[in-house]
Parts: C-alpha cells; structure tokens; sequence
C-alpha cells in the first residue's frame, strides 16, 4: 500500500505458532505527523479488539456514526468498512480473532455496532489495567508479546463442529450440509452454531470471499502497474457481470471498484490477507 502521509506508519505483526488458532495477526498504525490523519479500513469478517494509545481516537460508520475510542474497544465481526481517525502523535494496535476465537474467550457476549469496551464482556476492569500495562511497553512487538501471554487464562478449546468449520476448505462443497452429515446433526444446528460463535453464516463469507479475492487481484495488478481488466476481475473472482461486482464494493466499502482503485493508498486492512 502506497502512504500518502509519509510520517505515518503501518506494520503487520505475526503470532507465534501456538496461536495461530487464535490471531491470524496484528495491526499497529502510528502517526507521526502534526496533522490527524484519517484512514479507511477494510471489512475482515473477523471480531476485532483495538487499542489506542495518546489522544482518542475516532471511528466514522458508513451511516457517518462516530464513535471516540478511549483506551479499547472490541467490533466485529468487521462487516463493512469504516473510516478512522488518528490525532497527531497517537497509535492503535488492533488484534485480529480468527473464526470462533473470540467467542472462546467470552462466550456468548454481545457486540454493538459501535463497539464495547472489552471490560464490559468480562465484568471486570481487567482490560483497562491491560492497556495500562502495555502502554509501557515502547515497541509494538512487546505490547502483542505481553497481549498473547494475558491471553492464555481465558482462552477455551475449539469443539470438532468449530474445527471443522475453521478447517473447511473445498468451495465446491456446501461446508453446512457437509459438516452436517459428517457430525451427524442437522443442517439448521450447524448453521446456528456457526452464527453464534462465528458471527456471520457461510453464506456472508462466500460472499465476502469472492469480494476479498477481487480486492487482490486488483492489488497486484497495481503493484505491476497494469491497467485493471475488469472483465478479467469479474470472470476469475465468480461474479455474473460488472454490476454485482460494483453492488459488492458498494456494501462492503461504500464505494465503485473505480473509486478503489483511485483512493486505494488510504485503504487499510487490519484483517487477514
């Protein structure tokens, strides 16, 4: 991604193999100029936990509801883009849960759209001493080291029906219907169980997938510096035509693929690749 604010900075971090079943990584951006800087994030399908360290910082809906973050908050699973704001001098660290991960650690807690602060989901105020504990740290690297190690009290075992879910890899395949027979349980106590603990059915993911792989192609087309052969997006990533292909883009980020592609350097994803 091409940084249009050159005192702006953004990393990807890796988790240690042990949980890889939990994370797939973290997210740190940091801005360093005088000026806030307001950056667009791309949907992840996945429940998120961000931190954010000087001044607030504020997130804005595509139904323009703003939102200030003071210290944490948990969104998710990430449906839709959204637009946030980093004041001059402050930073954010944004940990991805992978599949069911995050109803692992609080069962069956609710998320508003606008977010919650994490103490909210365990009845305590052990997340606002967390981020007082990692705002010591001056590295991001050491406040996820110190992250993944509070983590490990909380988290509970993934049962076979999630692990089959998370697992499920065949797209020729109805992953319901399958997992159904193979487990020897209804179709319906399969999908109500990856709603509840996934937060969204297969049906959302086929869709966000096939969006997720048209967002990419268009990346790497980018990087090469080719022109965008939207015919070819549309014939490789599944879509009926350019106007389902537009109608996903405005859903999920509010705006036509062209658009993307223009203001694609202050696009983000904090989500898995």
């Amino acid at each position: 991604m091409q940084e249009s604010h050159p005192e702006y900075h953004q990393l990807k971090i890796s988790v240690p193999q042990e949980f890889e079943s939990v994370f797939t990584h973290f997210y740190f951006a940091e801005n360093g100029s005088s000026d806030s800087v307001t950056k667009t994030l791309l949907p992840s399908y996945q429940t998120i936990m961000l931190f954010c360290f000087g001044e607030n910082v504020f997130m804005t809906t595509q139904e323009n509801t703003i939102a200030e973050v003071d210290k944490c908050v948990v969104l998710g699973p990430v449906r839709q883009a959204f637009d946030y704001t980093l004041p001059a001098g402050s930073s954010i660290l944004v940990a991805n849960f992978k599949d069911d991960a995050f109803y692992r650690f609080f069962g069956k807690a609710m998320i508003s759209t606008q977010g919650t602060h994490p103490d909210e989901l365990l009845k305590d105020n052990c997340f606002t001493e967390l981020w007082h504990q990692i705002s010591e740290f001056a590295s991001p690297q050491e406040k996820t080291a110190h992250i993944l190690e509070f983590c490990r009290p909380y988290l509970q075992d993934q049962d076979e029906t999630s692990r089959l879910l998370s697992n499920f890899e065949n797209i020729s395949l109805n992953p319901v219907k399958t997992i159904a027979e193979h487990t020897h349980q209804s179709e319906r106590n399969i999908q109500l169980k990856q709603k509840e603990q996934f937060g969204y059915s297969s049906k959302e993911l086929a869709r966000y997938s096939r969006f997720l792989k048209a967002i990419t192609l268009i990346e790497k087309e980018q990087e090469s510096g080719n022109k965008i052969e939207w015919f070819s997006v549309i014939d490789q990533c599944g879509y009926y035509d350019q106007s389902q292909l537009i109608h996903d883009f405005k859903h999920f980020i509010n705006i036509s693929p062209s658009k993307y592609v223009k203001f694609q350097k202050d696009i983000c994803r904090s989500g898995s690749d």
